[in-house]
């Protein structure tokens, strides 16, 4: 890209307010440079604005400075990457007119490797312990098993997030709604600094610039689209990390869903989401099954195994076909395991071996230990 380009990009970040759907539908129509031009000379209005925004957006244009936020930027350790670059990750086009004008960036990796196997991981700024717990625990699991963990950065389940996935020594990414240089909140300026050396701060806002609420909005839609998928593990019915999914369903990527109690307000809007076309998810085999590649399935789901698993078939058949209570002799247990006698008679010898059995006189009864064993097996009533 040629420094002229750049340097328009760069400019439109100070008038067009992340993802304005107008002004990129202008971009795509008449081209970074043309659409600076009209603003620089200040004529009329392109299409789908009044005379009044028209005038706030030369206004704008006019008290943009490009080189100087390139070189505060710079000076900062942040690049600017624009659509076209090599590092831009392809997956933000989906985003259409909505599509960022450029991101700025604070890390050494790049952004598009990255961006190639990450998922987002979100949720509610007031969360609960378990909220966090389950929110570290994810994400932790996920770096260990080479995703990229995408979050905002905010306070409570963002939080962490990054820090479970810093923790594990892995790659976290914090998408923020204000310039890079600039953290916020300010109570998380050591957390973002340590994933700016470890990981990637990036946003579309040029340095200096203070996050809004509608910009925390729109700031969720570049998490969704940069993502393979959204994990909501937290979430009341207005939550943001809500827009977040959302979106993400629209883009056609997966979204999933930590339940959570059914009392609990912090999970009524994810457990919303469940009753629509989310998925429910409960630990990191079951993100990376729904996200994977093909073959990156999750373990088999079972119960925990009990000694009695661990018997050879004939020998199960033996075992249940002894009484709950009271004894009963070789030829009674063969018929109800439905095997020949000398066989059950040499299957109750090796369980009285294992303790499961025990003879009285000509019959046999089970020990304290296989009836434990068996109520195990049977699951409670």
């Amino acid at each position: 890209m040629t420094d002229e380009k750049l340097l328009a990009r760069i400019l439109l970040t100070r008038v067009i307010e992340p993802g304005d759907e107008v002004g990129g539908r202008w971009v795509r129509e008449f081209g970074v440079g043309g659409v600076v031009r009209r603003l620089q000379e200040g004529g009329a209005a392109l299409p789908g604005v009044s005379g009044k925004r028209w005038a706030g957006l030369v206004a704008r244009a006019e008290a943009a400075r490009p080189r100087q936020d390139l070189a505060a930027a710079r000076d900062a350790g942040v690049r600017f990457v624009a659509p076209g670059d090599a590092e831009w990750p392809a997956q933000l086009d989906d985003l259409g007119d909505a599509r960022p004008l450029g991101l700025w960036v604070r890390g050494r990796p790049s952004l598009r490797m990255w961006a190639l196997k990450s998922v987002a991981v979100v949720g509610a700024r007031a969360c609960t312990e378990y909220g966090a717990h389950m929110a570290a625990t994810l994400a932790a699991g996920l770096a260990e098993q080479g995703w990229v963990v995408v979050s905002g950065g905010a306070y409570g389940v963002d939080g962490a997030a990054h820090r479970g996935a810093l923790g594990a020594g892995g790659a976290t990414v914090a998408v923020l709604a204000c310039g890079v240089d600039r953290p916020y909140p300010r109570g998380h300026t050591q957390l973002i600094g340590r994933i700016a050396e470890q990981g990637l701060v990036l946003g579309e806002l040029p340095p200096g610039e203070h996050p809004t609420p509608s910009r925390f909005i729109l700031r969720n839609r570049v998490i969704a689209a940069l993502t393979r998928g959204t994990v909501v593990v937290e979430a009341a019915h207005r939550s943001g990390s809500l827009v977040t999914a959302r979106a993400a369903q629209r883009l056609g990527r997966h979204t999933m869903g930590v339940p959570g109690p059914a009392t609990s307000a912090l999970s009524a809007g994810v457990h919303d989401l469940l009753r629509g076309e989310a998925v429910l998810v409960s630990d990191v085999a079951d993100v990376v099954e729904l996200v994977g590649d093909i073959g990156e399935l999750g373990p088999d789901r079972r119960g925990p195994v009990l000694p009695r698993d661990l018997l050879e078939p004939v020998a199960r058949q033996v075992l249940d076909a002894l009484p709950g209570r009271g004894t009963a002799g070789p030829g009674e247990i063969a018929r109800a395991a439905q095997t020949a006698p000398d066989d059950a008679l040499a299957r109750l010898y090796e369980l009285r071996a294992l303790g499961y059995v025990e003879r009285h006189g000509d019959g046999w009864k089970l020990t304290r230990q296989a009836v434990m064993s068996v109520r195990d097996a049977r699951g409670p009533c």
